[in-house]
């Protein structure tokens, strides 16, 4: 069963699954299926991650690499940038709570609602989700509204990838 829950801000939808709360969250960075964080996302030890499909944000955001480690940023600057590429997984509550930590929440990255196109729909994901290519929908993202100054004045990227162009070494969690 679906329950959309609403404010006067925004809507996100959450699917309800025996007991359990499902959230959407959109990863755009080194947690999308083959970059270096991944794995987190498949560990079920940090919670439950089901892969629905591929999406872009109806708005512009500026996505940038930034620190000594080359890490990607979302900012929080709605209409700027390029419309960001990305990965769209329905989460249960305890997954969201270790991306809350892992993403440094609210110091790093803030938790936010985010509206996406749809793109690809993955053939295995949950049918009561009701995704399509091009449905607008809601979810979870983690930008920052906490970056230095000259971030906004980075180069801009519409889908990350740590072996791209731009030939930023991303530097893992363990090794810096």
């Amino acid at each position: 069963n679906s329950i959309l829950f609403s404010s006067h801000l925004l809507k996100l939808s959450f699917c309800m699954e025996p007991s359990v709360f499902m959230h959407r969250v959109f990863v755009y960075g080194s947690l999308k299926r083959g970059q270096p964080n991944y794995p987190y996302m498949t560990d079920r030890s940090n919670g439950k991650a089901e892969f629905l499909g591929t999406a872009v944000t109806v708005q512009k955001y500026p996505l940038v690499i930034a620190t000594k480690y080359n890490l990607v940023f979302l900012l929080n600057l709605p209409g700027q940038g390029k419309r960001v590429h990305g990965e769209i997984y329905k989460v249960d509550e305890k997954m969201l709570k270790y991306l809350d930590w892992f993403e440094k929440v609210p110091t790093m990255y803030q938790r936010t609602a985010v509206e996406l196109e749809v793109k690809m729909v993955d053939k295995m994901a949950d049918k009561e989700e009701k995704l399509s290519p091009g449905s607008i929908m809601e979810a979870f993202v983690y930008s920052t509204t906490t970056y230095e100054p000259d971030w906004p004045s980075l180069p801009t990227y519409d889908n990350y990838d740590c072996n791209g162009d731009h030939g930023l070494k991303f530097v893992l969690r363990e090794d810096r």
